[in-house]
This record gives structure tokens, C-alpha cells and sequence, in this order.
């Protein structure tokens, strides 16, 4: 099975995954980046995704496109080899809402194991947008300037 196809399956929903089965994806040297922090090695991965287990009681991921770049796009840190479109859908254990969020992920893929993993999304529409206040003022704003 190649390296895509186990991505796919881990990313169903990562919460029926435990961190040590990121070793089967992710290369020991990954660097893997999101709008919220960026890990370095596959021991803050798996850290990163441990602490996401607690906190969620599903993380499914549906998959719509993946592109297999022609050419590497070259980035400081990586050949970009492949970018991932999704839909995610998210419900935490503390609150029963489900939060659903597109987004996209550029894959980097060597010896048939992921090293570099930047994912794109919106972040106030995952976070910023369900804190009761700042959620209001957001959604208020960007109404604004939809007109």
C-alpha cells in the first residue's frame, strides 16, 4: 500500500487511530505545519495528535481531490509532491456541535513515507467562530463584507 493510500485511511477519522500508527505515514524527520503550530519529528506529531485524541470524539476527514504534482513545487523546506482537498467534520467531547471545515494539505512524500505535511484552512471558522462573543463579532464582520 503506498504512502497516499495510508494517509487516506489514517485521516477516515483519526480518532479511531493511535499516534504510534503516524509511523507508518509520516517519515521520522516530517515536518508538519498547520495555522496553528508547527511540529518537528515525528515525536511532536504524535504528541500533536495525543492531545487532539482527548479532546475529540471524531475527526473525519472526506477526501475530494488528490493531485499529484507534475513538477515538485519547491518550498524552503520541502518538494511538494501531492495536495490533498477536504472536507473535515469535528465534534469535541466537551461540546456536542459539529464543526465542518474545508481545507487543503500539500504533501511532500519521499521513500514512500510523508516528510512534509502543511495543511490550509480557515482558521477562525474552526475556532474564532464558535467562541460565543468573538463568534458574533466575527460572523457580524464578515457579513459586512459579503454586501
Amino acid at each position: 500500500m503506498d504512502v497516499i493510500t495510508r494517509f487516506c485511511k489514517i485521516y477516515t477519522d483519526i480518532c479511531q487511530i493511535s499516534p504510534v500508527d503516524l509511523e507508518g505515514v509520516y517519515a521520522d524527520d516530517i515536518l508538519f505545519i498547520d495555522p496553528i503550530t508547527t511540529h518537528r519529528g515525528i515525536e511532536e506529531v504524535k504528541n500533536y495528535f495525543a492531545n487532539l485524541l482527548t479532546q475529540a470524539e471524531s475527526c473525519k476527514f472526506d477526501i475530494a481531490d488528490i493531485f499529484t504534482c507534475s513538477k515538485q513545487i519547491s518550498s524552503r523546506h520541502s518538494n511538494v509532491t501531492h495536495v490533498v482537498n477536504w472536507t473535515m467534520t469535528l465534534v469535541l467531547k466537551d461540546n456536542a456541535k459539529k464543526i465542518t471545515l474545508d481545507g487543503s494539505t500539500q504533501l511532500g512524500v519521499r521513500n514512500n513515507f510523508i516528510i512534509y505535511h502543511k495543511d490550509y484552512y480557515d482558521l477562525g471558522e474552526m475556532v474564532y467562530e464558535h467562541v460565543p462573543i468573538l463568534g458574533f463579532i466575527i460572523k457580524k464582520i464578515k457579513g459586512k463584507l459579503a454586501k
